[in-house]
Order: structure tokens, then sequence, then C-alpha cells
């Protein structure tokens, strides 16, 4: 069932989730221990994250430094087939553009496709540890417009080898990210807005929030992408604070803001348990209202800890 489709015929907010691939090496069973306790409050979709390659050194026996190419969490299509088979959940892949050539990319549709898989989110990616710009793959795509553009003319059959003979097309519901708070690379949040109108005009159904602690940003941007002619369904983001280094931690790998209110409180925490109490009953006032102001979705960054949103869940639903 597409997103859009769940989000149609809801008739109150709904609770979903975001998980992270395990890392290579590890059973498949420590997700699903990492999600077992959420699937209580009937999410009708969960996110998997897809996660690019990074560049590791390793040194070689003639002490030069070898360079080599990993992949840490692999498995995000295995995955969300998973999900589907034993929950009977929607699983909504993100499909990113680095590392990954156009036809490779294509290729994992055409899987997702033949699994079932009707939503995706559409999302750049981070750039290549350690390189601090993102650069993409020879004949790869270089931006989430890129990436719709793709699926949007796969939705219609097409594919890139224009000799297929009675393609089938395929249905794939587009999701895609928005920033409240503006891309880290964007100058401005009104020219950040326009790519985002961009996308929407290209195809996108839906967007999902980058995660924000002050919810007038949310409702401010709300009303900006209306201004903007943006009118498809706009997803909160939520992550629970836990942890004391939060206050700078997320800020930074984010480029979100704290209010001063809270990262005062976290502040004054003297160790990570108090702070993990701080969190979770901000977190939870600050869903309280987002219900009241009638978001169609909670959505949880969970970032492999399930009880932090658990506990802020079953304080809601």
């Amino acid at each position: 069932m597409k997103i859009t489709e769940h989000l149609n015929t809801a008739k109150d907010t709904l609770f979903s989730f975001e998980v992270l691939p395990p890392l290579k090496g590890q059973n498949i069973n420590s997700l699903f221990d990492h999600m077992d306790p959420l699937m209580e409050f009937k999410p009708p979709f969960v996110d998997v994250t897809y996660h690019r390659e990074e560049y590791v050194y390793k040194k070689r026996d003639n002490g030069l430094l070898e360079r080599k190419t990993v992949r840490k969490r692999p498995g995000t299509v295995g995955i969300c087939a998973a999900i589907q088979n034993k929950y009977k959940v929607d699983a909504v892949p993100h499909i990113i553009c680095g590392g990954f050539t156009r036809e490779e990319t294509e290729n994992a549709l055409i899987d997702l496709n033949f699994l079932g898989i009707e939503n995706l989110l559409l999302i750049q990616g981070d750039s290549r540890s350690p390189e601090k710009r993102f650069v993409p793959e020879p004949d790869g795509n270089e931006y989430a417009s890129d990436l719709i553009e793709q699926v949007v003319n796969l939705n219609k059959g097409e594919y890139l080898d224009d000799e297929i003979q009675n393609p089938t097309a395929s249905n794939f519901c587009i999701g895609v990210a928005g920033y409240p708070e503006k891309h880290f690379a964007a100058p401005n949040l009104d020219t950040d807005l326009k790519y985002l109108k961009m996308k929407v005009d290209l195809g996108a159904d839906y967007i999902v929030t980058q995660m924000f602690f002050d919810n007038k940003v949310y409702f401010d941007f709300v009303e900006k992408c209306k201004a903007k002619g943006i009118d498809i369904p706009i997803i909160p983001g939520i992550k629970p604070i836990t942890s004391k280094t939060h206050t700078s931690i997320l800020p930074q790998m984010f480029s979100v803001d704290l209010p001063y209110e809270l990262s005062k409180e976290l502040d004054s925490c003297k160790d990570n348990d108090a702070a993990k109490v701080v969190g979770t009953e901000w977190a939870i006032e600050q869903c309280k209202e987002l219900i009241d102001y009638g978001v169609p979705v909670l959505h949880f960054y969970s970032m492999g800890r399930s009880n932090p949103v658990y506990e802020v869940a079953k304080a809601l639903f």
C-alpha cells in the first residue's frame, strides 16, 4: 500500500519509524529485536536507510597504506523484503545517489518492484567518508531530483535501455526529504524551498522532514511550503534526545538547532540517564502539540535504539 494511501485513509495521526541496516556481519535478528517493541504501535510503514561505501586505509606488509572501499551496512533491499514478510507492514527503502551508477540504481529499483515494495524515499545521501564534498559516480545521479526523474521514467515504463520490448511500468510512491532549518549545503531556506518545489513538480508524493526540536520551525516550514505551492503531505521527523552529548553532536551532524530551554535543561543534567528523561519529556510534549496541529504521521528517527522511541510512543498512542 502506498504511503499516500495510508495518509488518505487514516483517521488519526499515524506512527512510523526509521531503522538502520545491521552492521556487516551482524544477524538480522538484531534488527528484529529492535523493531519488535515498536510494532505494538502498529506502524503502517517502516523506513530502512541506505548507506554508501566508505574508504578505509589498511597498512600493508611493506608499510604503505592501501585504500579499500567497504560498505559497512549493506542489505537494505533484503531487509525491506524481510520486514514486509515478517511484520506485514510496508517497508520504505531509502534510495541514494552516492556510490551507484544509474544502471545500478535501476537494477535495485527492479528488484524492489519484483518484491512488491511500492514506496521509496529518494535522497542524495552523504558524501563518501572522509570526503567533504559529494561527488557522484560516473554516470550516476548527482541530486535527489535526478533520482526522481529516473523513478518517474520507470513508472512510465521507460528504462535506460530504450530497446527493451514491451516494458512493464513500475508503480512507486515517491518520498523526498525536507529541511525545516534548510539543507546544510543550501545558502538559505528560500533557495532550499525552490529545489523542494522542483522535486514536487517532478513527481514527489510526500515529504519527510529532518529532525527538529522546536515545533515553530516545523509550523513555519509548512506555511512557507504552502506559499511556494507545495501541497503534498509533510511528515515531521522526531528524534528523542538520550544523551548529554547530543547537545553538540546533533547540531553538528544534522545542521539543526536546539532551543535554548532544551539545551539549558540538558546541560544541567548530572548524567545521561537524567538527560534521557529530559529528552523523552521534551519529545512527548513536542509530539502532543504536533498531533493537535493535525500532522498525518509522527516519524521517529530511532538510530538503532528502540527504547527512547517506545517511551515516547507509549505516552501518545
